[in-house]
């Protein structure tokens, strides 16, 4: 009895801790959106990890090399690009973490008219030695099918991060 009494405190201790740090990765899931969104190209890559690999048509190590390849992102013209996460999931370690939702990509033709591109994207955090995370592997695909009125208010929530 004294062990499942035991065990039942330690269980309800950890679950805010838990908890703390899906927020955590949530936060910065949604910051590094912002950076894109405000063309914050220092913000930016101030979320990527030092061995990251990025994956999409090619794969691109390290914050230069990510950076160099997002650089279309923080132009003048860019396409506007903003995701926010759906699913986080962290290791019972709390040095990793999966964080997974949907990205919407509006693009302006030379015609002036828009094309709206929708799709999920991946991202793996690593818990760095000063507590933070950062991105070190990132990956997304495009979606042939239309998002669901959900995925749409879900880019549309108001942000509840420090």
């Amino acid at each position: 009895m004294r062990a499942v009494l035991f065990l039942s405190v330690i269980l309800i201790c950890s679950a805010p801790a838990a908890a703390d740090v899906i927020d955590d990765v949530r936060c910065r899931e949604i910051g590094f959106s912002q950076s894109v969104e405000e063309k914050d190209i220092a913000a930016f890559k101030s979320y990527i990890d030092y061995d990251a690999r990025f994956v999409g048509g090619s794969v691109n190590r390290g914050v230069a090399d990510v950076s160099a390849a997002w650089s279309i992102f923080f132009s003048d013209n860019a396409p506007i690009m903003k995701w926010r996460p759906q699913i986080i999931e962290v290791l019972s370690d709390g040095t990793l973490a999966l964080s997974r939702g949907p990205y919407r990509m509006i693009v302006k033709g030379e015609d002036g008219k828009t094309t709206e591109h929708w799709g999920t994207f991946n991202s793996v955090w690593r818990k760095q030695d000063d507590g933070s995370w950062k991105v070190v592997f990132d990956a997304g695909s495009e979606s042939d099918d239309e998002p669901s009125e959900e995925t749409r208010l879900l880019l549309e929530q108001e942000i509840a991060c420090p």
